[in-house]
């Protein structure tokens, strides 16, 4: 594990964009797993700005998304396929046929739980998976459980997850309680994973993710078993 505390969000947002946009010039056809929040729209702010000076190529990058809400389209401003598209991926050169968010409206979202992990196998597997944390250690929606969850799975947001994520909508009870997200194993079988965190709130979550015991009570805590994971953090 690389864990490295940077002065300033600008400067964890250019680092951060500056290892993914490696992954995009070293493979061209990377898959790469997307978060969001708000602790990436720098990152994604950067990675345009790479597009536009003709640094990056994203024409041959498929990405697949952790989490969607249960029950928001694509076309609601609060879904996550909405952020993606208005924070990202309207604004470079990626094929949308190529971007993956789990459907929150699916009929049967066991099956399609089943479906988005059966795509990541297709796809080979992700090469580099972005990942913010909750003040609770959750990543995606992997909130605090007694066991790791391995597939792509519905999940019941804590009240805390919900009060925290309740600043984007117009009230509290417009925040949905319940979110599809993607399980430990894909994250976890990624062959990289860049984990940015930003804000003097998050120092005690880290501590305890990433120099504390294992376990699914704080979810980021297996993150330690991977052998290829940076964590970027500033106060900021």
């Amino acid at each position: 594990m690389r864990f490295i505390q940077v002065e300033s969000y600008e400067k964890l947002s250019r680092m951060a964009a500056g290892i993914i946009a490696a992954q995009v010039i070293s493979k061209p056809d990377s898959v790469l797993g997307l978060a969001t929040g708000s602790s990436p729209i720098g990152t994604y702010k950067e990675l345009i700005k790479g597009f536009e000076n003709g640094d990056l190529d994203f024409s041959e990058i498929t990405s697949v998304n952790l989490d969607e809400y249960v029950g928001l389209t694509g076309e609601n401003d609060q879904s996550y396929r909405y952020f993606m598209n208005n924070n990202l991926f309207y604004y470079i050169n990626i094929n949308n046929e190529n971007t993956f968010v789990p459907n929150g409206c699916a009929d049967d979202l066991a099956a399609e739980g089943a479906a988005y992990d059966e795509k990541i196998k297709e796809l080979g597997g992700i090469d580099l998976q972005l990942l913010g944390i909750g003040l609770d250690g959750h990543i995606g929606f992997n909130e605090p459980a007694d066991f790791f969850t391995k597939e792509t799975h519905v999940v019941d947001l804590h009240e805390s997850t919900i009060e925290a994520n309740s600043r984007f909508f117009a009230s509290r009870d417009d925040v949905p309680t319940k979110a599809i997200t993607m399980g430990m194993m894909s994250i976890m079988q990624a062959k990289k994973v860049l984990l940015i965190a930003n804000g003097a709130n998050k120092k005690d979550i880290l501590q305890k993710a990433f120099f504390g015991p294992i376990t699914p009570e704080v979810p980021a805590s297996i993150l330690q078993l991977h052998p290829d994971l940076t964590v970027i953090y500033s106060e900021n």
